[in-house]
């Protein structure tokens, strides 16, 4: 799956959960396109008509515009009568029959990245409760991208050595660095999809082929990871996000699998079966 593809998804998915918490008839969203002050309309649920589809909305234009330029959630309870906005977009408003309608920047880094908007075809206040159920639809959306954008840059980092003969080079270290950071983020994900695709990225960075006579725990390889860039038990709970006494009990479940006696010969094991680079 692209980039693209995947975000597209992301917004697919939040839009249903908006109209889920909430009750909206109509969800739609996008993102703000490279190097433009602008949002293009991309993914739309319960329309009637194509009257939004790929409509571009420019910053400060509109309530969608509005809301880019604000970088804040903004709504208008009758679209077309409203003095907060300006009309640029009356027409494929009204074509669909739009009237109270709200909008929720999806903000990354200090940046507006895109704009997801829920409404009603009739004229009615859109209370607090909504809005706060619209910022939690964008806030996945923002987890998402953020997660997205830290795997490529620590991949973007490493480059790796050529390995041979089981040596590695000190460019090889910047993989180990990112596969443990990487599988910090995976604790972090609450979509399944994006867990997985996050996970097959970090299985993409183990040196070797898994044997398949280890089996460990998605959270010992985690533990593992950890101590093997040299953290202590202290370190891997505040990393992870878990108990001392659980990363004890996690790295003594691995050691036991992987016939270990120490925490350096577990990391050796774990390489050599190849579920750490």
């Amino acid at each position: 799956m692209t980039a693209e593809a995947a975000v597209a998804v992301d917004i697919r998915n939040a839009l249903v959960r908006l109209q889920r918490t909430t009750g909206l008839p109509v969800a739609f969203g996008g993102l703000v396109d490279p190097g433009r002050h602008q949002v293009r309309i991309s993914e739309l649920s319960g329309t009637a008509t194509p009257a939004l589809r790929a409509l571009t909305v420019a910053s400060g234009n509109g309530l969608g515009g509005k809301a880019v330029a604000l970088a804040r959630p903004c709504a208008v309870t009758d679209y077309s009568s409203s003095r907060q906005i300006s009309h640029e977009y009356d027409a494929p408003v009204a074509a669909e029959g739009l009237r109270s309608i709200l909008a929720v920047p999806i903000v990354v880094r200090r940046r507006v990245r895109g704009v997801l908007y829920g409404a009603l075809r009739t004229v009615q206040p859109l209370g607090d409760r909504t809005l706060t159920a619209a910022v939690e639809a964008a806030r996945d959306v923002e987890q998402a991208l953020v997660v997205r954008e830290e795997a490529r840059e620590l991949l973007g980092a490493v480059r790796p050595e050529p390995v041979q003969g089981g040596a590695a080079g000190p460019a090889w270290e910047q993989v180990r660095e990112a596969h443990a950071a990487l599988r910090a983020l995976v604790p972090r994900i609450t979509d399944p999809d994006l867990r997985a695709e996050l996970l097959g990225v970090c299985g993409l960075l183990a040196t070797g082929v898994p044997t398949g006579r280890v089996s460990l725990a998605p959270r010992e390889v985690d533990v593992l990871a950890c101590v093997a860039e040299g953290a202590t038990n202290a370190g891997v709970a505040e990393r992870l996000g878990l108990r001392p006494e659980t990363v004890k009990a996690y790295l003594r479940s691995a050691m036991r699998k992987l016939g270990a006696h120490t925490r350096g010969e577990a990391v050796v094991a774990a390489r050599r079966a190849g579920v750490l680079p």
